[in-house]
């Protein structure tokens, strides 16, 4: 089946609540400011703190109509007509991450004809040349969110691009699982806990 086929019916993009507009993670923790702003894989990163391999749960993939009004404005960068992939990110048996992508179809022909494979892996299996550059760390809130990752929210979330020769290849937007704080700690120590909390409201603090 080609990878472009239409898998599964497509989320609207989480709400984003408050973003970091100068990317500094000043609010965050070491642990988290790495992870968030950092230019690694999460999806090897998760293996590596579970000791778990990540298994890919694909809930969509299908056309994009642009009509979303939380799509991250760099996915204008690419060229129409677009694909949109939306998958659940586990290890050992927990949902720890939903992260969905844009493609230019024709690319996503060309990369994404394992369904079940990470992005990681497939745009690398040649050993070709990326570049990742975040352009978004952010807390998002979205209802279906909160079952799969086990939390209220809203939660942590960060978008980024890939390059290759200069130009973006996809925009990938992640969302993490409070269940991270295991292996990280918490995202935001108590005195920036308490800004949130006035922000949002005690039902809507940060995971």
């Amino acid at each position: 089946m080609p990878s472009t086929s239409q898998t599964g019916l497509l989320r609207s993009s989480p709400e984003v609540l408050w973003r970091d507009p100068t990317l500094s993670g000043t609010l965050l923790r070491g642990p988290w400011r790495l992870w968030l702003l950092g230019d690694g894989s999460p999806t090897r990163h998760l293996q590596l703190l579970t000791g778990d391999p990540v298994a890919i749960d694909l809930a969509a993939m299908a056309p994009d109509t642009g009509s979303d009004l939380h799509t991250p404005r760099e996915v204008q960068e690419l060229q129409a007509p677009l694909l949109r992939r939306q998958v659940w990110l586990t290890c050992g048996g927990e949902t720890l991450a939903w992260a969905e992508s844009w493609w230019n179809q024709q690319q996503a022909e060309e990369h994404l004809k394992e369904k079940d494979q990470p992005i990681w892996r497939s745009l690398t299996s040649n050993r070709a040349e990326l570049f990742r550059e975040v352009d978004g760390v952010a807390l998002v809130q979205a209802e279906w969110l909160h079952e799969r990752l086990q939390g209220e929210g809203p939660f942590w979330s960060r978008h980024y691009r890939f390059f290759r020769k200069g130009q973006p290849l996809t925009v990938i937007r992640e969302v993490f699982s409070p269940k991270i704080e295991r292996w990280l700690g918490p995202a935001i120590d108590a005195e920036n806990n308490e800004v949130f909390v006035n922000m949002f409201g005690n039902a809507a603090k940060p995971c």
